[in-house]
């Protein structure tokens, strides 16, 4: 769900954009979008994909067995792409239209910013802590839980 929806309930084809952008990482990770990656800190995948794209590790990201099915130049033209729909902001993020462009087209992709739902460093309150036990997350008491089978 994208941010302005989770938080304010408003929602807008750039919501969809969101959401393509996370099904898009999903697809060329191989990963799913609901559960924690890395430990220290605890990423979500659009978290995990971001620090990887940031250290120039794109190549991590990228599950092994699409690099059978195509190259793999086109599983990372992917990345900053589902990134960009990811924006915090809707306004930063691409239209439909300019994705399929993007995907469609040897152009140059924009650099993405951080995206949403990124655990930031808080320097005006640094007592804020984020707790991660055998996949429970709370941060100041309002936690998440995942509900399973037997």
């Amino acid at each position: 769900m994208s941010p302005e929806y989770v938080v304010f309930g408003k929602f807008s084809i750039k919501s969809d954009v969101f959401s393509f952008g996370v099904m898009l990482l999903e697809i060329v990770s191989g990963k799913k979008n609901n559960s924690f990656y890395q430990q220290n800190p605890p990423l979500t995948l659009i978290g995990y994909v971001w620090e990887l794209w940031r250290q120039d590790k794109a190549l991590e990201i990228v599950d092994p067995s699409l690099n059978e099915l195509n190259s793999p130049r086109e599983s990372l033209k992917c990345i900053p792409i589902g990134l960009l729909c990811v924006q915090e902001d809707a306004m930063d993020r691409p239209s439909m239209l300019a994705v399929v462009f993007m995907l469609s087209s040897e152009i140059d992709i924009p650099c993405p910013k951080q995206p949403a739902f990124q655990f930031r460093e808080s320097h005006n309150n640094p007592d804020i802590a984020l707790a991660v036990e055998d996949g429970l997350c709370s941060v100041n008491e309002v936690t998440i839980t995942e509900i399973g089978c037997r």
